[in-house]
């Protein structure tokens, strides 16, 4: 049944924002930005949590989900370093996923020869 959670929830998000991206003449990067600052919001607020428990990946892996990562982040270098875990948390706690984006599209350009558009 998590499965099921998480398929739903990943789409029922990503239906949301592709009704906004059609609806509006909001840029997707300002978007993005906007899920990303949502899920920190959410984290702060602690609904993010039990969310993300409830879903599954289906909550994690979208932009929601990355938001939610960095706020835990500052968070936890806030308790135990103080003021200057706001600059350092959200590099700890995202750093893994960053670096695996960049390193397997790295690999798939690799593999795939990505061509410019023109």
């Amino acid at each position: 049944m998590i499965y099921l959670y998480a398929f739903l929830t990943g789409g029922v998000i990503c239906a949301i924002v592709q009704i906004i991206m059609s609806t509006s003449k909001i840029q997707p990067g300002n978007i993005m930005v906007g899920l990303v600052c949502t899920g920190a919001f959410l984290g702060a607020l602690g609904i993010y949590e039990p969310f993300r428990e409830w879903a599954g990946a289906g909550a994690s892996v979208p932009l929601l989900g990355f938001g939610n990562v960095l706020f835990r982040g500052v968070k936890e270098e806030i308790d135990a370093n103080g003021f200057i875990g706001i600059f350092s948390g959200g590099f700890k706690a995202s750093a893994v996923g960053i670096s695996a984006a960049l390193v397997l599209g790295y690999l798939a350009s690799l593999i795939f020869r990505p061509k410019l558009k023109k």
